[in-house]
């Protein structure tokens, strides 16, 4: 069993106040981090106790681990929470932690390069039995290896970056004479971002579903499912809106996708909240595509269909050596999540950070709203456009869907841009509602200019 009476936040925004929550709830004494940026940030206030840890941009703050380990230390700080993004998925700084005697609330060293790595965790889910997207065994050592197995996969392929995520260091190609450019900017754009140029092949999956498994493992080797979340509508790979339980899915396929994730969680042993991402071809065939080892930003909608559940409290229990019960969980209900960004989706999702003048919060009875900003806060420049996420939950995705309709009208947010407006015309797109849709839905999608001229 793991000791420990505090919990240093390792992150800002939502994310970190929901974490403090939670915390404080279950006893436990919390310690916020802040960058001069997030001085008056309501993350802050909530903590019992707060350290600055460095100026506003990320890498001089929020991104280096012997600063955060520094505040653990002044604080007295017994556990670290990550959080998503910064350095939860960071090996080195879960190393670290327990080579400082401070727990880790999150995924392992080893389980973090194992499954961080994408050659090797897809190499990983194959020695489990978990079905794979055919291309490469592992990287690619150069590009003349990259034409023989790409000729071998066959056209179309995706080059993917090893270390990446977020889309970057991805390029999709449908013929060989594309190939060479496709590989030489995808492997500089891999090495600018993730300083690792290492590339692999993977057949392209076309008109594909984007559906993870939320899953959660314990010390002891048990785990389970938490059902699905379909995240099929991005830009450029990055999640706009996400929802459980997927309209795609079937009785049968979230039966299988469900046992092969708490197979590959079992095989490697997982302890902590992760979750196991797929496509899924149009005939719901269904590949593994990665393993995100902590908590996702999606997470809510899983917590609002599985009735009194609390995903990080589950991970804070989990770290403290407690067993889970090992019962897998389907959805009693559906949730629809938006992700609310400062952003302006009539210019292309510019970033537009900026001050807050006026705010009027949605609500009513299955409106969830995540968020860290309020009227007069002031969007720094330095950090993700995300600053809000509006969930609904009914006894039908029907329901649901009208029920974000009025919670986005509801909500106002005036003196910047943000992706409301996007999310409203979503709603009603006859595709959407008719739950027809695969990651290309943005390729073809184009906002409405009548209410941005309202």
């Amino acid at each position: 069993m793991n000791n420990f009476n505090s919990i240093l936040i390792a992150n800002r925004g939502e994310i970190a106040c929901r974490v403090i929550r939670t915390a404080k709830k279950l006893g436990y004494r919390t310690v916020a981090v802040y960058s001069d940026a997030d001085a008056s940030a309501p993350h802050v206030q909530l903590a019992d106790d707060a350290v600055r840890i460095g100026p506003g941009p990320v890498g001089e703050s929020y991104l280096v681990p012997e600063l955060i380990l520094q505040a653990a230390a002044s604080s007295g700080a017994e556990s670290i929470h990550p959080g998503y993004g910064f350095l939860s998925e960071n090996a080195k700084f879960s190393k670290l932690c327990e080579e400082h005697n401070i727990k880790f609330i999150g995924a392992s060293e080893d389980m973090i390069n194992r499954m961080g790595d994408k050659a090797m965790a897809k190499t990983t889910m194959i020695e489990a039995g978990v079905p794979c997207v055919p291309g490469s065994e592992g990287t690619i050592p150069n590009f003349e290896t990259c034409i023989k197995v790409a000729k071998k996969t066959g056209y179309p392929v995706m080059l993917k970056a090893s270390a990446g995520g977020g889309g970057k260091g991805m390029r999709a190609v449908w013929k060989e004479e594309d190939l060479k450019n496709a590989w030489d900017s995808a492997r500089h754009e891999s090495k600018a971002a993730f300083g690792n140029d290492d590339m692999y092949i993977e057949k392209l999956i076309e008109e594909p579903r984007h559906i993870e498994i939320q899953i959660i493992g314990d010390s002891k080797g048990n785990a389970c499912h938490l059902s699905e979340r379909d995240c099929s509508i991005q830009r450029r790979h990055q999640k706009l809106t996400e929802e459980t339980p997927s309209p795609f899915m079937t009785d049968k396929l979230r039966e299988e996708m469900g046992l092969a994730a708490v197979r590959a969680a079992e095989y490697i042993k997982y302890e902590g909240a992760g979750t196991v991402e797929f496509l899924v071809d149009k005939h719901r065939n269904f590949y593994f595509m990665e393993m995100n080892t902590r908590i996702q930003v999606e997470h809510p909608i899983t917590e609002q269909v599985i009735i009194d559940f609390d995903l990080i409290r589950e991970q804070i229990k989990v770290a403290a050596g407690i067993p889970i019960i090992g019962k897998n969980y389907f959805p009693k209900l559906h949730s629809i999540e938006c992700r609310i960004n400062a952003e302006d989706p009539f210019n292309n999702f510019r970033p537009c950070p900026g001050k807050i003048i006026e705010l009027n919060s949605p609500g009513g009875h299955g409106v969830r709203l995540d968020t860290h900003v309020y009227a007069g806060y002031t969007i720094p420049p330095n950090y993700d456009s995300m600053i809000a996420k509006l969930i609904t939950t009914a006894q039908t995705r029907e329901e649901a869907i009208s029920k974000m309709r009025r919670a986005l009208d509801e909500f106002v947010i005036e003196g910047i841009k943000t992706t409301i407006p996007f999310h409203r015309q979503l709603m009603d797109h006859p595709d959407y509602v008719a739950g027809d849709f695969t990651t290309a839905f943005m390729d073809s999608f184009e906002m409405s200019e009548i209410e941005e001229e309202e």
